[in-house]
């Protein structure tokens, strides 16, 4: 446990003059509240004292050691540090030093306070309890060291298992991203290959649909133009008919005309019969001849 010191006053002189007299009655009751662990209320006597007299170096100590008390640091160092800088004393000074370091200890600037605590040995080199102070300081800067090495060393570990475990994660990352990749050509090829089919049927389809519309033209094409030939050959018809009814008329022959005619086919038809047996037999003589030579 570090050790700090307070510095007591000695018992005031009847002699002494009013100001120094509430100085010393204002430091002693600080004093009286500080051995009672009332370092706030120890402070504001200190201060009094300090108003009373500005110089007064026990006040101003006293005070500094009460703020350390209730853990002000650094108004505790500030106070300290500015009292270091007026004193010449070799042993005030020394006592000033040791409670720099225990503010700098109190503070973690452990490197700090042990040269607090060496500037203070120099000023009063047989305090047991700077020396005490200076030796648990090295202490705890060995103990901080040692810490540091292990943290850095659990550090870089952690940092190496971290780094590992970074580049796995990554690493399975990238994997579940390529078969993500993978998955999502898949089903693009698979949307092309539908989208394909869909094509190939969509223009089956219209093929299929312009090959209906062409036969349904053409039918329709050959229905009217069949439509348009049967007018026609009613047109025809119905002008054959005007025409040959006049042709009739005038056409009408008597009934000995008809029989005289008829007679002429007769014999027309008996000429044809005559010829057609003649050269009948004609050919019968001449095949016959034929087989004749043959033999």
């Amino acid at each position: 446990m570090v050790k700090s010191m307070i510095i007591t006053v000695v018992t005031l002189l009847a002699a002494w003059p009013a100001i120094a007299q509430q100085e010393r009655k204002f430091i002693r009751e600080g004093n009286e509240l500080f051995e009672k662990q009332d370092f706030e209320k120890a402070e504001v006597e200190y201060r009094k004292a300090a108003d009373k007299k500005a110089n007064s170096f026990e006040a101003a100590f006293n005070m500094a050691d009460a703020l350390y008390k209730q853990k002000k640091y650094d108004e505790a160092l500030e106070q300290f540090s500015a009292l270091a800088k007026q004193e010449t004393d070799k042993e005030r000074l020394g006592e000033i030093y040791h409670n720099i370091g225990n503010t700098l200890l109190a503070m973690e600037k452990t490197d700090e306070s042990i040269e607090a605590y060496k500037n203070s040995l120099r000023n009063r080199p047989a305090s047991e309890q700077t020396k005490y102070n200076l030796e648990f300081a090295r202490h705890k800067q060995q103990q901080d060291q040692q810490n540091q090495d292990q943290n850095k060393d659990q550090n870089k570990d952690q940092n190496k298992d971290n780094q590992d475990q970074n580049k796995d994660q990554n690493q399975d990352q990238q994997d579940q991203n390529k078969d993500q990749q993978d998955q999502n050509k898949d089903h693009q090829d698979q949307n092309k290959d539908q989208q394909d089919q869909n094509k190939d049927r969509q223009d089956q389809n219209k093929d299929q649909q312009n090959k209906d519309q062409q036969d349904q033209n053409k039918d329709q094409q050959n229905k009217d133009r069949q439509d348009q030939n049967k007018d026609q050959q009613n047109k025809n018809d119905q002008n054959k008919d005007q025409q040959q009814q006049p042709q009739q008329q005038q056409g009408k022959i008597s009934k000995e005309d008809a029989e005289r005619l008829l007679e002429a086919l007769q014999n027309d038809e008996k000429n044809v019969q005559e010829k057609v047996q003649k050269q009948k037999a004609q050919e019968q003589k001449a095949k016959k001849m034929k087989i004749e030579k043959d033999w």
